[in-house]
């Protein structure tokens, strides 16, 4: 039985970027697909009672430069060379992450991860500003009056907090974060371990 995975993610985190860029590669080797869960990292940090490392680690002698070194390995390895560091980072998402919950089953889907991200991770943007959210969104094409319209909506709120409790309620604890099935995997340097996983459970069944 092919298992199923999901992809556990907020346009705030860099590594969760850094992972969008390699999951259509470990889908083509696995020929299994990834579904994009959207949670609003806040929320699971709130949750769990965890805080993003360059709070947990700031004080720490060496842990900041050996981050640095393994995020190059990981730019090296995979040939990304798109990566920016967002001068408003950390950036509130919560815009962002309502407008995935509503694109989740809509044709523009993967349009306006790739917009948002690109924009986060990539050109460096204030994803906080609504102004340069509508302008991203027109630049990519996608409906903006549907979208803006849509994060207003008590449903569309309640579905992202309902997927990021759902999400802590599986085990999660932060971002990016994966499940293949109910098994849980943490962060970047995990991917060949999914992959691993995948096969796996393909083998078995």
């Amino acid at each position: 039985m092919t298992p199923r995975v999901e992809f556990h993610y907020d346009f705030g985190s860099p590594n969760a970027y850094l992972c969008h860029r390699v999951l259509p590669a470990l889908m083509a080797r696995t020929g299994v697909d990834i579904h994009y869960v959207p949670i609003l990292l806040g929320g699971v940090f709130k949750a769990t009672n965890n805080r993003s490392p360059m709070e947990q680690f700031a004080d720490v002698k060496n842990k900041p430069e050996y981050q640095a070194k393994e995020t190059q390995r990981f730019l090296l390895k995979h040939g990304i060379t798109e990566l920016q560091r967002n001068p408003f980072f950390p950036v509130n998402t919560i815009t962002l992450m309502r407008g995935a919950i509503y694109a989740q089953g809509k044709e523009w889907e993967a349009d306006y991860i790739e917009a948002m991200f690109k924009a986060m991770w990539e050109r460096g943007l204030n994803m906080a500003d609504p102004e340069q959210i509508g302008t991203v969104l027109a630049e990519a094409q996608l409906p903006i009056s549907e979208i803006v319209a849509a994060v207003a909506d008590p449903e569309v709120k309640q579905g992202l907090i309902d997927s990021t409790a759902n999400s802590v309620a599986r085990g999660n604890f932060g971002s990016p974060s994966f499940f293949v099935d109910d098994e849980l995997f943490f962060g970047k340097d995990k991917l060949r371990d999914i992959e691993e996983e995948i096969l796996a459970g393909r083998t078995l069944s």
